[in-house]
């Protein structure tokens, strides 16, 4: 039979510790204060817990059990009052050790005491280590007066275990400061990473949009008055591409006003996340530009994530944009390939016969254009290529790896 791996918690403990959780820091106190009276009252405990002075012993009485009652119910108040519940547990167990009150458990509430202080205590802290220190300093001279057989070497002794409960606490607030700061700096790592994304989703939107009205409005300057089908057929093109550019900027606002952690795919309709679909309407809008493109489509497509669908398609959007602004009607051919593991996308733009020299594309400002889109693809753990052709013009090739298929390993 095969065990369920992991550690296995019985259904009652479940129970039982989510409820404890659910109870809240008070009454939590509250209860270890109760069940340590409790302790303390045992007839089997009842002489286990804490011992430094070994006085002779004196009958119980009602100030003992007063005594031993200020040991323990204090630590109700342990983590909302951390020096006051040690200071007046700390000062009945020494006053039930200088007169000489037999041992109880309710003793170790000191112990516990010291660690909620050491944890939980916000201000003033070594001011509260050194009057503990100096505190127990005359503890010991008290008990030395009195006639306690204990030696210098047994209240050191004595001392470093009650230090030993105070680090111990010490060591728990620091972890859970070291926790949280690297919580905060991972939020503040994940925003600053989520408005870069937005920032090259604005420069993918807007330069590839607004080139394209700016080209395609130039372009209707031309237009013989004798044509005007022609003239409004232009006109169109630029507003659905105005329309365009509205839609996606819209989704872009909506994902900076999204709270939590939505995808910012999936926040809107209008999400410019590309649907098989999308690419070619991209290359459509771009041969309304003016520019020759050849879009060529191999295999068959699997959908990957979200976040790898959207690198493909801004790698398109990219290259043609270039092709638009650097090459104004050289032929520009887009391919793309599906295969089993990743995704590949090839934008080439060839270099005109006997036309004039063409600037290269750039690679865009502040980390953006192509830079922002290798960044973009180098997360994803694929690779992106740019550069000119041997053979003339220039090529801009991402390969983007896709989710293993369910049920299959990496």
């Amino acid at each position: 039979m095969t065990l369920p791996q992991g550690h296995w918690t019985p259904p009652l403990l479940r129970g039982l510790r989510e409820r404890w959780r659910a109870c809240g820091a008070r009454a939590q106190d509250g209860a270890l204060a109760l069940a340590l009276v409790l302790l303390a009252l045992a007839p089997n405990l009842s002489r286990i817990g804490a011992q430094i002075g070994d006085l002779p012993p004196r009958p119980e009485n009602a100030l003992s059990l007063a005594l031993v009652l200020a040991q323990a119910l204090p630590l109700a108040a342990r983590r909302r009052r951390p020096a006051g519940a040690l200071a007046v547990i700390a000062g009945a167990f020494a006053a039930h050790q200088a007169l000489g009150f037999p041992t109880t458990f309710a003793s170790t509430g000191l112990y516990l005491a010291l660690y909620s202080a050491g944890a939980h205590q916000v201000r003033r802290r070594p001011y509260l280590a050194a009057a503990s220190s100096a505190a127990y300093a005359v503890l010991a001279a008290v008990l030395h007066h009195l006639g306690s057989p204990q030696g210098p070497a047994d209240y050191l002794a004595f001392y470093a275990a009650l230090a030993a409960f105070w680090l111990l606490g010490s060591g728990v607030r620091g972890r859970r400061a070291r926790e949280a700061e690297r919580r905060t700096l991972a939020a503040e790592v994940a925003a600053a990473d989520e408005r870069a994304r937005i920032a090259r989703e604005l420069h993918d939107v807007v330069t590839h949009h607004v080139t394209a009205m700016v080209i395609q409005a130039d372009a209707a300057q031309y237009l013989p008055a004798s044509a005007p089908e022609r003239l409004g057929e232009a006109l169109t093109a630029v507003s659905d591409t105005g329309r365009r550019a509205l839609a996606d900027l819209r989704h872009l606002l909506g994902v900076l006003e999204a709270t939590g952690a939505t995808d910012a795919l999936d926040v809107a309709p209008t999400s410019p996340a590309p649907a098989p679909g999308r690419l070619a309407d991209l290359v459509d809008q771009t041969r309304r530009t003016g520019q020759p493109v050849e879009f060529t489509e191999h295999g068959e497509h699997r959908p990957g994530s979200a976040e790898s669908e959207l690198a493909a398609y801004r790698v398109v959007q990219e290259a043609l944009t270039n092709a638009v602004k650097h090459a104004a009607g050289v032929p520009t051919r887009v391919l793309l390939r599906h295969g089993e593991r990743h995704t590949e996308v090839e934008v080439t733009t060839e270099t005109a016969p006997g036309g004039p020299a063409r600037r290269t594309p750039g690679t865009g400002s502040g980390g953006r254009g192509l830079d922002g889109l290798r960044t973009r693809v180098r997360l994803l753990d694929g690779s992106l290529e740019a550069g000119p052709r041997p053979e003339g013009g220039f090529r801009v090739r991402a390969t983007i790896p896709l989710p293993a298929p369910t049920g299959e390993a990496p």
